[in-house]
């Protein structure tokens, strides 16, 4: 594939930073559940180069996808990052073992996360950090008290949430300026459509983690697989297209370890769905 992401298909975060709006969630760039080293660490580093080679610029990980070696393999690969590349990274989920996940939003346990995101992703300033989410232990506003801390100290950029609803997004910007909300949300799953409408209504970007869904779309036969096969693309693909349709404040972020997928999901920002097929789909 040749072509880069189209420029009109970018999304000005807070305002002010222009992202395109397909991005990649490195997530995949690690072990079995999201744990330890990738099977193959060339091929990971492969598909990060690939991903800026193709237009990507907005890269999405976490402090606790490997624990810690996403951000590695981020860094290791792509500093000094090229102009516009914007790393965005997530605190406050802990990793007790392989597919286990713990909230945990002490303040000064973030405040360390971020310092340490800084150090291994090689940053000054961190352009969007989002608190991975809400831990029901510890009051909202003391946990984002602390980020608004790092971001005066210009540590942080901008800030987001994650797995939020509409109530938690609303009382957070009473302390925080909100730029992007990051929910589970895809063609088969739309419990966060009220969270959808409300980033719509703000201009607030919405990144949906689990962007394509399950396998199931190329079994579900229906409008996914008689639109795919019409237009000579895969299900997978029609389910991209159809979130950058859906609103414009959609950033999808699909993760792989594979160049074959990458490209793949890539190339989905340049199919065009009609109106009648995205009345189809919806």
């Amino acid at each position: 594939m040749k072509q880069s992401i189209k420029e009109k298909s970018t999304f000005l975060l807070g305002g002010h930073l222009s992202i395109n709006r397909m991005g990649f969630g490195a997530m995949r760039l690690t072990g079995p559940q999201i744990w330890g080293e990738p099977p193959s660490l060339s091929e990971a580093r492969a598909v990060l180069k690939r991903a800026i080679e193709l237009g990507v610029n907005f890269i999405d990980t976490a402090d606790s996808y490997g624990p810690e070696i996403s951000e590695n393999i981020i860094a290791e690969t792509l500093y000094p990052y090229p102009k516009g590349v914007v790393i965005a990274t997530k605190g406050g989920l802990v990793r007790p073992g392989p597919g286990s996940w713990q909230p945990l939003g002490r303040p000064e346990y973030l405040i360390q996360c971020v310092e340490m995101s800084l150090r291994r992703l090689r940053l000054e300033r961190i352009d969007l950090y989002q608190l991975h989410a809400v831990d029901p232990k510890v009051p909202l506003e003391e946990s984002l008290g602390a980020l608004k801390i790092m971001q005066a100290q210009g540590k942080i950029r901008y800030i987001g949430l994650s797995n939020v609803s509409v109530a938690e997004i609303e009382r957070a910007r009473k302390i925080i300026d909100v730029v992007s909300v990051q929910n589970q949300y895809n063609i088969q799953n739309l419990d966060s459509e009220t969270v959808l409408e409300y980033c719509n209504k703000h201009q607030i970007a919405f990144i949906p983690w689990y962007p394509i869904g399950s396998g199931q779309l190329a079994k579900s036969g229906g409008a996914i697989q008689k639109i795919a096969k019409e237009k000579g693309v895969s299900t997978a693909q029609i389910a991209l297209a159809w979130l950058l349709h859906h609103s414009k404040v959609m950033v999808p972020i699909p993760g792989t370890s594979s160049l074959e997928h990458l490209e793949e999901n890539v190339a989905a920002s340049f199919i065009e769905l009609s109106q009648e097929d995205m009345k189809k789909l919806t």
